[in-house]
């Protein structure tokens, strides 16, 4: 019995390892390289060996340093959601779609994390993805609705961001500095999020993706001011509070409402 369900558990988590790694080098690439490439130090750029990158011993050979701790926890995230989601397939999505979309989101999260950017070939993979995936559980006119809200509205709040940014650097007589409160691929990001939430869901949607930016935000402030390292140009990527409000609704709704 009991090897039967160790076997049973081999295959997700050997996909949830496999999209780890591929998330992770896809994260090291594409925001440095902008196309795939053979993989590289994130350090010095040496191109390192496959089984070195991918497997062990992680290191690179020219300057010694080993990948950055975000890969192990990517892959044991990514490890861990693949059984959960073996186990608790979302409603409508079921488990291939669903660990595909939620590696999607990881995706978006890294590397909005590590360089403030949002980059176009994943906005093009998203829409067309959530395109598909919102058709499929909402049709086709609530899933253009959705994507349209969250769009717009992101559209506004980024263009009402950048006037407000420009106001504030006047007063204060600063004539450089952070010029976008949003990306542009927050917006992008958010018009993604609304086709595969739907009308009305993209509402509730930016809206635990306030809440949540709001609450970590002012954890973030609190712990810059007890370092004495705050300055009004600080700021927090969005994009992945956006990514946690979908994955909140697409996967964790009935447990959490």
């Amino acid at each position: 019995m009991y090897v039967g369900i160790m076997l049973e558990f081999i295959l997700p988590l050997l996909v949830g390892w496999m999209i780890g790694a591929v998330i992770n080098y896809l994260s090291d690439t594409l925001p440095v390289a902008r196309q795939l490439t053979k993989p590289f130090c994130h350090i010095c750029r040496a191109e390192v060996g496959i089984i070195n990158y991918f497997i062990w011993p992680r290191r690179c050979s020219q300057c010694s340093n080993y990948r950055p701790w975000r890969v192990w926890i990517v892959e044991m995230f990514l490890i861990l959601a693949s059984i959960w989601l073996w186990i608790n397939s979302p409603a409508g999505l079921g488990y291939w779609v669903g660990i595909v979309l939620l590696a999607y989101f990881i995706l978006v999260t890294v590397i909005d994390l590590e360089h403030r950017l949002i980059l176009h070939i994943t906005s093009l993979v998203g829409l067309l993805f959530g395109l598909w995936v919102g058709i499929t559980l909402h049709g086709f006119a609530l899933t253009l609705a959705g994507g349209a809200t969250g769009f717009g509205l992101m559209l506004a709040l980024y263009y009402s961001g950048f006037v407000y940014l420009r106001i504030s650097r006047k007063l204060r007589g600063k004539e450089s500095g952070e010029t976008e409160a949003l990306g542009f691929g927050d917006v992008n990001l958010s018009g993604i999020i609304g086709l595969l939430l739907g009308w009305p869901g993209i509402l509730l949607g930016l809206i635990i993706a306030i809440l949540l930016a709001g609450i970590v935000s002012l954890l973030y402030l609190v712990y810059m001011l007890a370092r004495r390292n705050y300055h009004q140009d600080s700021a927090l990527p969005y994009g992945p509070f956006l990514a946690a409000s979908a994955v909140i609704l697409l996967y964790l709704r009935n447990i959490l409402f």
